[in-house]
């Protein structure tokens, strides 16, 4: 069954797709994309205002999709507040018009952002992959391939070494189990996600988990809480705070206060069309 929304705007697959947020969706020859998120496998085409999800019926895409695609929180109106802020950033909002920030599984989000920590989005893309298909749950077969979900806490805590070796996580495998130990020792996924909704600083609290620093655990809070407070910065933010705001590229500190005073409650889309527009310059 195939599910179509009209009259979408501040909107682009692409965008979306390609802007670091998330690692488990790859584009067609014909421009529409190939997923999986939240139990299911789905193909998404945009035209002409017109998304068309394909595998979707309508209780899937108002309970699903809907929220996961963020449908419901006007861009465009984000994007103006943004540029009379500051008038820096309308280049990159322009840029990037159809980003959005994609509300994603709070466990699939820890998992995904520790493995991209020093890594590439092929290689991140390719590491999450093998680990699902080797270790996670059969969500079924669409357009010819199976998919599978991001394996438990339980599942990746009782996982070896040698278990991981063939997945080529390198340094972050231990970093992987004890995180997911840890998760369990906290009541699971969603009880700490819950805890972490509320808290006035999850950014913090994530860092006691392995393998979770400052740029991952704003990640997670960006794209796992929906804290688009949240400003997560890596080398490519560096680069492009240097280069529009002349901050220096080690001095991570100031760059997070420009974002907390300059873009606000919005500072995780803001970093967003930063990310995206830094790229491709």
């Amino acid at each position: 069954m195939k599910y179509t929304a009209d009259h979408v705007k501040d909107f682009n697959l692409d965008h979306i797709f390609d802007c670091g947020q998330c690692f488990r969706w790859e584009r067609q020859e014909d421009g529409s994309y190939t997923g999986t998120a939240m139990g299911k496998a789905v193909n998404m085409a945009f035209e002409r205002g017109v998304l068309t999800i394909d595998n979707c019926t309508p209780e899937d895409y108002e309970s699903i999709w809907r929220p996961y695609l963020d449908m419901d929180r006007d861009y465009g109106a984000i994007k103006a507040e943004l540029s009379e802020a500051d008038p820096t950033i309308k280049g990159a909002c322009d840029y990037g018009y159809g980003i959005r920030i994609l509300r994603q599984d709070f466990w699939e989000s820890v998992v995904s952002f520790i493995i991209s920590q020093n890594n590439n989005i092929p290689r991140i893309k390719g590491c999450i992959e093998a680990l699902c298909a080797a270790f996670g749950e059969r969500i079924g077969e669409y357009g010819g391939k199976e998919y599978f979900s991001i394996p438990s806490p339980e599942k990746l805590a009782s996982l070896t070494g040698g278990d991981l070796a063939p997945i080529r996580l390198g340094y972050r495998a231990p970093y992987l189990v004890k995180a997911a130990a840890q998760f369990i020792e906290e009541g699971g996924p969603d009880a700490v996600q819950t805890r972490l909704t509320a808290a006035e600083d999850p950014i913090g609290q994530l860092q006691k988990f392995c393998g979770i620093g400052p740029k991952v655990a704003s990640c997670i809070s960006l794209f796992g809480l929906g804290r688009t407070d949240a400003f997560p910065i890596d080398v490519w933010m560096r680069r492009v705070m240097n280069r529009l705001y002349g901050i220096e590229e080690k001095d991570m500190k100031s760059m997070a206060s420009y974002a907390a005073e300059h873009f606000g409650k919005y500072g995780g889309i803001a970093q967003q069309y930063l990310f995206y527009y830094i790229r491709s310059l």
